[in-house]
Formats: structure tokens, C-alpha cells, sequence
């Protein structure tokens, strides 16, 4: 079955669209393709992929040279777990890469606790099962695709820090929940994904201006996460009938304001209510073509010619 390939030519659809039960299967069998030829091989035990390992390497292999050392290293590795300094305080680079470390430890700490819970890929008999499998290895990637951001500013010592011990528990005890009842919160972290990614990408020229070629770095890096985010969104959707659409409509504000309280350098520079307006009409429409030209969205969210 080929790859579901998007362009900005295609009408896009909400990804709140209805669908059969019927649309739902031939898209589960079409993203598979889609996955490993995306991602390549699942390296089990290293949590890796082969094409997403591959990738990584060539970002290694071609280090940015800044044009200046990073100017606060003690405040990031002081700030990066817990925010104790005023943020104020802190300059802008500085407190941005402590709020992405803050949400990447968020999916590490989840994906870490699914992927006890979840069989290995041998083991796998349902389809839906080895695309679980697939995706939390593909989640694992990004977690080395951010440690590279912060590499690329000479923070090499971040280490990746469990939550709370209440937190903890709860990402543990979610991927041990039946799948009707886990599949509308899981829909909307990846919701929470790429609004994240989208404003990210925003004031990346902004807080990096006077680093351009580690703005360049870091936007490449954040790219190759995006383009894994929206076929997740898609995938993710694709678990839903209409009960599970009408759940994630309701819980998206609640979900979304919870999260991000956790981060509290999230207010200092995005609106949290907005992301919450876009991921409801959510629907591919305003990403850069190049993105949408790697990805994969669910057949019943493109509109027909």
C-alpha cells in the first residue's frame, strides 16, 4: 500500500472528522507502511529505530559551532529539572531550553512507563500492537533528537530526571488502562505535541538571533520530531469512533491547562488558551509544505479532489 504523502495542494479536514470503523482499519494498515518506511527497522533493544538512528548520526557527524560560548551554563543545569531562580533573571535562551528539556521529560518519563507496559515487537500480534511499538520507539528518537538541542549549545550534562513521585506514578498506571478508556488522552497529548512544536518553531529566530547556525541546528532538529508528531496525531486519532471524538473535545482545555501549569516557564512565552483554540480546528492546513510532504494524515481528514 503506498505511503498517504500530503501537500499543501490537498483540502485538508478537521481531525475531529467522523469516520467508519471501516476507514479506521484500512488507515491503521496504511500508516504501518507508512511508519517503517518513515522510521526503518525497530533496534529492540536499544528503544531505536534504524533510519531514526541513522539521522541522528548525521547530526553528530556535522557539530555547529556557535559564535560564542553559551553564556549561562550553571543557570540551565541549576534551572533545567526545577525552575529555582527567578525567571526574570534568567535570559531568554537560558529559559527556553529549560521549557523544552521541562516537555521532553514529560514524554520521557510517559513513553519510558508505555514501554514496560507494552509487548516487544515479537510478541506483537495485533497490528495495533506493533504500531505501538513502533511509535514509542519513535518517541524515544525525539528524546535524543532534544538532548541534541541542548548538545548543540555545549549542554552536554542534561540527564533525563523522573517526575514527582505522584506523576510518576500516574504516567506509569495510563498505559495499563483499557484502550477505549487511554485513547482519547493519548489523542490529545499529540495534540499537545504540535502546538507545542508549532509555537516553538516561532520564536526560535527570535530567542536565537544571535546564533543563527544553532537556530538553523535546532529547527532541523525540532523539524524531524514534527514530522513524526503529525502522522502521530493522525495514528492516534484513528483509535477514536465518535464517543472517543466527543471525549477529546471535552477533555482538550482541561488536558492542555493541566500540562503546561507544569512548566512554568511556559508563560513566558507562549499563550496557552491559543494553543488550546488551534487544537480544536486542528487540521494540517498551516503546515509548511515540506513538513506535510514527509508525514501521514488519516485518509478521512483529507478532503476529496
Amino acid at each position: 500500500m503506498p505511503r498517504n504523502l500530503m501537500t499543501q495542494q490537498q483540502k485538508y479536514l478537521s481531525i475531529f472528522s467522523p469516520s467508519t470503523a471501516q476507514q479506521r482499519q484500512e488507515n491503521f494498515e496504511n500508516y504501518w507502511h507508512f511508519s517503517r518506511e518513515l522510521s526503518g527497522d525497530l533496534l529492540e533493544h536499544e528503544q531505536d529505530l534504524t533510519k531514526k538512528r541513522d539521522k541522528l548520526l548525521s547530526f553528530q557527524s556535522q557539530p555547529v559551532v556557535l559564535n560564542q560560548p553559551f553564556q549561562q551554563p550553571d543557570a540551565f543545569y541549576r534551572n533545567y529539572v526545577n525552575l529555582v531562580d527567578d525567571a526574570n533573571s534568567l535570559d531568554r535562551k537560558t529559559l527556553l531550553l529549560t521549557c523544552i528539556y521541562k516537555f521532553a521529560r514529560h514524554e520521557w518519563v510517559g513513553i519510558t512507563g508505555a514501554w514496560a507496559a507494552t509487548p516487544a515487537i515479537e510478541n506483537c500480534k495485533q497490528l495495533t500492537d506493533k504500531i505501538s511499538r513502533y511509535h514509542l520507539a519513535e518517541e524515544f528518537s525525539h528524546t535524543r533528537l532534544f538532548n541534541e538541542m541542548f548538545c548543540t549549545f555545549g549542554l552536554t550534562e542534561a540527564k533525563w530526571q523522573p517526575l514527582g513521585p505522584v506523576a510518576q506514578k500516574v504516567y506509569e498506571f495510563f498505559p495499563k488502562i483499557p484502550e477505549t478508556l487511554m485513547s482519547p488522552f493519548a489523542f490529545v497529548t499529540e495534540l499537545m505535541g504540535i502546538m507545542f512544536y508549532r509555537h516553538l518553531d516561532a520564536i526560535l529566530d527570535e530567542v536565537f538571533a544571535d546564533e543563527p547556525a544553532a537556530c538553523a541546528r535546532v529547527r532541523e532538529l525540532l523539524n524531524e520530531i514534527t514530522i513524526d508528531e503529525l502522522a502521530h496525531i493522525g495514528q492516534r486519532r484513528n483509535y477514536l469512533g465518535a464517543v472517543g471524538l466527543k471525549v477529546s473535545l471535552w477533555i482538550t482545555p482541561l488536558l492542555f491547562r493541566l500540562f503546561f501549569h507544569d512548566i512554568p516557564e511556559i508563560k513566558h512565552f507562549f499563550n496557552v488558551d491559543r494553543m488550546i483554540e488551534e487544537a480544536l480546528v486542528f487540521d494540517y492546513s498551516e503546515i509548511p509544505q515540506e513538513l506535510l510532504e514527509k508525514s501521514w494524515a488519516p485518509s478521512y481528514c483529507i478532503a476529496a479532489a
